[in-house]
């Protein structure tokens, strides 16, 4: 018997738990992705998609413990990698043509 499957209260186990506090980082990316949308600056844009990134971490972690399948975190790990890089290349991009982040 495993974590996951160990029973928290009223019958829910720790992994319907964490699939629910997924659900709920979807939420909060959905309204993220408005502010990437509709921001009214770059830096709104850029600070949005930068947590939405970290948001899609996150849940791919959460559903990796969740259903115990360990390669979602090597997935959540390059995607991590990714989001850094991404927001290291838009911040020199933005320099260089001469506005601040």
């Amino acid at each position: 018997m495993s974590v996951v499957d160990t029973t928290l209260i009223a019958g829910y186990t720790v992994g319907d738990g964490l699939v629910l506090a997924a659900a709920l980082f979807v939420t909060l990316a959905v309204a993220m992705l408005y502010r990437a949308i509709m921001g009214p600056t770059n830096q709104d844009r850029v600070l949005a998609v930068n947590v939405l990134g970290t948001n899609t971490v996150v849940i791919l972690a959460l559903l990796g413990a969740a259903l115990g399948e360990p390669w979602f975190l090597d997935i959540a790990l390059v995607y991590a990698l990714l989001n850094f890089l991404m927001s290291i290349a838009i911040s020199k991009f933005t320099v260089e043509r001469g506005g601040v982040i």
